[in-house]
């Protein structure tokens, strides 16, 4: 959580920089930018209790929509799809394996920082909502006769928890993206590489007690390299 909130301090710092600035030039011309991109990430889910992890790798990709405001300044706005998820770590003797994909139509409301001239440091940081439309589970066949052989036993262990069938997934997921990157202005475009983290803040499986909830936290984190191509409208 430091090197997230440590950005968010940073781009507060910065906005504060540039504002006066403002009151001494002329009134600046907005620009309008669409463009579209892609890249790779990894995520993982923040379960509590616990449950051993790795990073699960996908893509993610889409349109965006950037208006430049003032000098140094500007608002972004994506449409994205993205493959995220998670993936279990087991004993490598057990057989078992498990992942699921979790795929999300990501939309960001960043504010855009921007330093330089035709090679600029850019900064976009906000909040983000997330639509769920479709997940897909895959379980090794010894982990599901495993499970089945516990809850024979016992019907009211609670085991397995995150696997499909247990809990319903949230439709809806929210939190704060944040990321940094260079842009490169030329003849024919503008390309923007940049490294994104997003920070759920909602969780992906119910948290109240009143349902009976198993996890009291089970929020997303991912972290993707994106690289995006504009065009300027005006």
């Amino acid at each position: 959580m430091r090197p997230f909130f440590s950005l968010v301090v940073l781009a507060f710092l910065l906005s504060l920089g540039i504002s006066p600035l403002y009151a001494q030039k002329e009134v600046f011309k907005g620009e309008l930018y669409l463009g579209a991109g892609g890249g790779s990430l990894f995520s993982k889910v923040d379960f509590v209790p616990g449950v051993p992890l790795a990073f699960k790798q996908g893509s993610f990709g889409g349109v965006s929509a950037k208006y430049i405001s003032e000098k140094n300044l500007g608002l972004l706005v994506e449409v994205n799809y993205a493959q995220r998820g998670w993936k279990e770590e087991f004993d490598p003797a057990s057989d078992f394996s498990y992942s699921r994909t979790l795929n999300y139509i990501d939309i960001p409301f960043m504010t855009h920082i921007y330093a330089g001239g035709k090679t600029r440091f850019i900064m976009n940081i906000g909040p983000q909502i997330s639509l769920l439309v479709g997940d897909k589970q895959d379980m090794s066949q010894a982990l599901s006769d495993h499970l089945d052989e516990l809850r024979a036993e016992d019907e009211d262990i609670r085991v397995g928890m995150q696997y499909e069938g247990v809990y319903e997934l949230k439709r809806v997921d929210y939190g704060l993206a944040a990321g940094i990157g260079m842009e490169l202005k030329t003849g024919i475009g503008d390309f923007d590489l940049e490294g994104r983290y997003y920070f759920g803040l909602g969780d992906i499986f119910t948290s109240r007690r009143s349902e009976q909830a198993y996890f009291s936290r089970s929020a997303s984190r991912v972290i993707g390299v994106k690289l995006t191509y504009y065009i300027k409208v005006f």
